[in-house]
C-alpha cells in the first residue's frame, strides 16, 4: 500500500477515535529539501476544526503516527507543517511490490467506472489547424489519458464546426475565384487548400469595404453592404433553407477538409470516440430554443431575435437565435450538448477543453441548460487554457498570419533532425531508423514543450527552444530513458526482489520517494485537469535520477545485491518516465 495512504488511514482512525471527527483530506508531499525529513503533512485544515495550535497538533499526530506505523522513524513540526521520516525499509519493501507493475499508479476503470467525455480540436472547416489548435488538441487528448488512468471511461469527443457564414465565406471565395480547382489539382491538403480562399475572401472584403467608404458609406455600412459579405450570408439562407447546389459545393469542399484534418491527427498521435458535427446538432439546438420559448425561459425582441435574460445570474442578455432565424454558436452548443447527454446519459463529466477568450460563453451555456431544467448540467466543465504566442506576436487567422500545424510538425522534426545530426547521436542508425527517431523526439518536444506549462497560463511558443538534450524539455526526458534502456542491456538486466534490509544513500531515497509519489500525482493532475503536473512531475524525477547516475557507480561495483538493487531502481524510473510520458501522448525511444 501506498505510505501515503497509510499515513492518511491512520490518522483519520486516529481523528474518529479521539475527536469522533471524519476526515481524510490531508495534504501530503515531499519535505522541502531544506527541511529534516520524507513527507510533509500540512496541519493548517484541522486547526479550525479540532480549535488547536499548528504547532500542539503537529505534535500530537506526529506523536501518534510515530508510535503506530513500523514506517515511520521521527518527526518535526515547523508551524503548521508535521515533517516524517520514513525508513528506508519501506521504500525497498515498496520498490519490491510494484518493480515490475508497468501499470503503477493506474486506476484501471470498468463498466461501472464513471464516464466522462472530453471534447477536444473541435475545428472550423474553413481553415487548416494551427499552433492554436495544437495546444488545445494535446491537452484535450492528455487529459483523456491522464482520466482514464484515474479510473474513468473516457470517450474522446470534437464537434465539427462545418456550418456557418465562416464556412460560407471560404465557399463564396471559392466560387468566386477558385476556377473549380480542387487540391488534388493543386497536390495540396484539402484543409491548407480551402483555408486559402478564406483569407483571399478577407482580403477582398477589406478591398470593398474601403471602397464604399470612400464613396460616403459609414464604416458599418460599408462592413454590412459589402458585394461579398451579402454573397456570403444569401449562402447560408440558402444553405439552411436547404437548397441543393448549395449543399453539395458544401459537401465538396468539407470532405477536402476532413482529409487534410485527419492527416494532421494522425501526425500528432491523437484520435477520437464520437464525433459530432454543428451541421447536425444546430437544429436540436433550434428545437430547444423553441421549448425554452414555449416554457417563457427565453423571449422574443420585436425584430424576431431570441433571448435570455441572465441579469439574475450577474451577467446580461445573451443571443439565441437571430432574427433571420439562422443560428449562433449558442444554438448550436446548445443542441450539442443535449445531444451528448441523450447519447451518454450516465455521463458523470463532459470536459469542454476551449481557450480562454470563451471563458464568458460558457459560463453563458452552462447557466442557460441549468435554467432549462437540465440537471446533467452540473456535470459540464471548462478546461480553460490560455493562447499560444509567437516571437513575432499574435496569430490571426483571417490575414493568414497563423502558424500551420503541419509545417509545424515538419520544423520540429527538421529540428531534432539537425540538433541529432551536430550531435552525432544517430550516426549509427540506419536512414528509416533515423526517421522514425527524429519524430519521436521532434513531436516529444513539442507537446513537452506545450504541456509541462500550466494550461491556465499563456504560452510564448519557440520552436528552437523546445528542441534541446539539456533541461525542461521532452528530448531530455527521452534521452534519459534511453540512457536507462544501455543501461540495462549492458547488464541483461531481469527484474529480481532487492533485499529490504540494504543501506541505501539520499539520493536513492528521493528517487524512491518520488516514485511513491506517481499515484497521486495522476489523481491530482486528474483533479485539477491539469496536465502539467505529471510534465513536471516527470522532469523533477529525471533530473533527480541523473544527478545519481552522474554520482553514482552502478554497474562496476562488487557488492551484487547493492548493484541489483541499484539496476532495479533504474529499471523502475524508466517504467515510470516511459507511463508518464504516455499521459502525455509522448513517445521514449529505447535508443538515441
Amino acid at each position: 500500500m501506498n505510505i501515503n495512504t497509510i499515513l492518511k488511514s491512520k490518522l483519520s482512525e486516529y481523528l474518529k477515535l479521539k475527536y469522533d471527527v471524519d476526515f481524510n483530506d490531508f495534504e501530503i508531499q515531499l519535505t522541502r529539501k531544506d527541511f529534516e525529513g520524507d513527507l510533509t503533512i500540512v496541519v493548517f485544515p484541522l486547526v479550525k476544526i479540532l480549535r488547536q495550535s499548528p504547532a500542539n497538533l503537529g505534535n500530537e499526530l506526529g506523536s501518534f503516527i510515530l508510535n503506530n506505523s513500523k514506517y515511520v522513524t521521527g518527526f518535526n513540526v515547523i508551524q503548521g507543517f508535521l515533517n516524517l521520516s520514513i525508513s528506508p525499509f519501506y521504500y525497498l519493501n515498496f520498490l519490491n511490490n510494484c518493480l515490475s507493475d508497468v501499470n503503477y499508479g493506474f486506476i484501471n476503470p470498468d463498466k461501472n467506472s464513471p464516464l466522462y467525455l472530453v471534447e477536444y480540436s473541435s475545428p472550423n472547416t474553413n481553415k487548416p489547424l494551427h499552433l492554436g489548435h495544437v495546444r488545445n488538441i494535446l491537452l484535450g487528448y492528455s487529459m483523456s489519458k491522464i482520466l482514464q488512468a484515474s479510473g474513468k471511461r473516457v470517450n474522446k469527443t470534437q464537434i465539427i464546426n462545418d456550418r456557418g457564414i465562416h464556412i460560407c465565406k471560404s465557399i463564396v471565395a471559392w466560387l468566386k475565384f477558385g476556377e473549380n480547382k480542387s487540391p488534388d489539382d493543386l497536390n495540396e491538403k484539402g484543409d491548407f487548400f480551402v483555408g486559402k480562399y478564406y483569407v483571399l475572401f478577407d482580403k477582398v472584403y477589406k478591398e470593398e469595404i474601403k471602397e464604399l467608404i470612400s464613396s460616403g458609406f459609414t464604416k458599418i455600412e460599408a462592413e454590412q453592404t459589402s458585394p461579398i459579405f451579402t454573397e456570403a450570408k444569401e449562402l447560408l439562407r440558402k444553405w439552411e433553407a436547404g437548397d441543393k447546389k448549395v449543399i453539395d459545393v458544401w459537401k465538396l469542399m468539407n470532405g477536402w477538409v476532413y482529409n487534410g484534418f485527419n492527416k494532421t491527427y494522425k501526425d500528432l498521435g491523437v484520435n477520437f470516440d464520437s464525433l459530432y458535427y454543428e451541421s447536425d446538432t444546430y437544429l436540436i439546438g433550434k428545437d430547444i430554443i423553441a421549448h425554452g420559448l414555449d416554457k417563457q425561459i427565453f423571449f422574443k425582441k420585436d425584430d424576431g431575435s431570441v433571448w435570455i435574460d441572465l441579469s439574475d445570474e450577474g451577467l446580461d442578455e445573451k443571443l439565441l437565435l437571430r432574427s433571420d432565424g439562422t443560428s449562433v454558436y449558442m444554438t448550436q452548443d446548445l443542441g450539442t450538448a443535449y445531444k451528448r447527454y441523450k447519447d451518454n446519459p450516465e455521463m458523470k463529466g463532459l470536459i469542454y477543453t476551449v481557450g480562454n477568450e470563451q471563458d464568458y460563453h460558457f459560463n453563458v451555456l452552462f447557466k442557460v441548460l441549468k435554467k432549462l431544467g437540465f440537471e446533467w448540467s452540473n456535470h459540464l466543465s471548462h478546461l480553460s487554457y490560455g493562447m499560444v504566442d509567437l516571437p513575432s506576436g499574435k496569430m490571426k487567422s483571417r490575414e493568414g498570419t497563423v502558424v500551420d500545424a503541419d509545417e509545424l510538425i515538419l520544423e520540429m522534426i527538421s529540428n531534432a533532425s539537425k540538433l541529432s545530426s551536430d550531435l552525432g547521436k544517430l550516426d549509427d542508425l540506419s536512414s528509416n531508423d533515423k526517421n522514425i527517431l527524429n519524430h519521436t523526439i521532434g513531436l516529444g518536444a513539442l507537446k513537452y514543450y506545450i504541456l509541462k506549462v500550466d494550461p491556465k497560463k499563456r504560452i510564448l511558443f519557440d520552436p528552437n527552444d523546445s528542441i534541446d538534450f539539456n533541461g525542461n524539455t521532452g528530448p531530455f526526458i527521452q534521452y534519459t530513458h534511453a540512457r536507462i534502456q544501455s543501461l540495462l542491456k549492458k547488464e541483461t538486466y531481469k527484474n529480481h526482489s532487492v533485499n529490504n534490509n540494504l543501506e541505501i544513500n539520499t539520493k536513492e531515497k528521493q528517487i524512491l520517494k518520488l516514485l511513491t509519489q506517481y499515484p497521486e500525482i495522476i489523481k491530482s493532475s486528474a483533479d485539477n485537469l491539469n496536465p502539467a503536473l505529471i510534465a513536471n512531475y516527470t522532469y523533477e524525477l529525471v533530473k533527480t535520477f541523473n544527478s545519481y547516475y552522474q554520482t553514482t557507480t552502478i554497474l562496476k561495483i562488487e557488492n551484487n545485491e547493492l548493484k541489483l538493487f541499484r539496476l532495479s531502481l533504474s529499471y523502475k524510473v524508466g517504467l515510470i518516465i516511459k507511463s508518464s510520458m504516455e499521459l502525455l501522448g509522448i513517445q521514449v525511444p529505447d535508443k538515441m
